[in-house]
């Protein structure tokens, strides 16, 4: 299948973007709380499709959660005590960039997690979460697939584009010869997490733009009815001339110095 052409995904996108207004505005006016997660290997287009996402939505009620590595305090902790800050709060939307699937993934790959961290961690997500969806949380957990080929072409855009080498880090240099072992946490952890009350849905990111397009139309067609009337305001003319504001160089202000 040849990759989709610009000018079609933002057609397609376009009524999906009002779609994603109406179901914020269902958030914000029924008071519930909305969290999804976005997991897949390096490259895999989390950031792109969280943008997709959030780029007409109002920045004061979503927020996406991109967390760096723990501190030496954040590690001696409960390892999930550092994200339940992050959670929603009614009328909130919010985004992880990754999540604490960091466990299951690039902290047992890379060896950042003992393998009884590990299977602690594979038992208790199920609980975890089966204790935010029972509060009432709308969870989502989308897992981004990219095949090797198209991975290390992406890794080559970046490290040939000064505006996305920042992407690039040691770890994801190392986790280009370790395809496989990330496989394979993978399907250990889909084995564990896949759960009733908190599914995972995978989305072929090797065309990003299909990607993004069809994992919003999946969150958009499982969200509930999101139908809120929207708020129109009349603009009646205004009293008189508008006034224009001043623009210009100011004058310089006077220089201080200490006694």
């Amino acid at each position: 299948m040849k990759p989709l052409k610009r000018k079609d995904y933002e057609a397609a996108l376009e009524p999906m973007l009002l779609e994603l207004d109406a179901a914020a505005r269902w958030v914000r006016h029924a008071g519930q709380r909305l969290l999804v997660l976005f997991e897949g290997r390096d490259t895999a287009g989390k950031g792109g499709v969280i943008k997709a996402i959030s780029q007409h939505l109002d920045t004061r009620q979503f927020r996406v959660v991109a967390l760096p590595k723990p501190t030496e305090r954040e590690s001696t902790q409960w390892y999930f005590q550092r994200y339940v800050p992050h959670l929603p709060a009614a009328g909130e939307i919010v985004l992880f960039d990754r999540s604490w699937y960091n466990r299951a993934g690039v902290e047992q790959v890379m060896g950042y997690a003992s393998q009884a961290q590990v299977a602690a961690f594979l038992k208790q997500v199920p609980v975890f979460e089966k204790l935010l969806v029972d509060d009432g949380i709308l969870l989502f957990k989308y897992w981004l697939t990219c095949d090797q080929a198209e991975q290390e072409a992406r890794f080559a855009e970046r490290r040939a584009d000064p505006l996305k080498r920042w992407k690039l880090s040691p770890v994801d240099l190392a986790a280009r010869t370790r395809y496989s072992d990330y496989t394979r946490a993978r399907e250990a952890m889909l084995a564990a997490t896949h759960t009733r009350h908190a599914p995972w849905t995978l989305v072929d990111f090797n065309d990003q733009r299909r990607g993004r397009l069809t994992l919003i139309r999946h969150l958009l067609d499982h969200l509930p009815a999101t139908d809120v009337p929207e708020l129109v305001f009349d603009l009646p003319p205004l009293p008189g001339k508008p006034a224009r504001e001043r623009f210009g160089k100011l004058k310089p202000l006077p220089s201080w110095t200490q006694d």
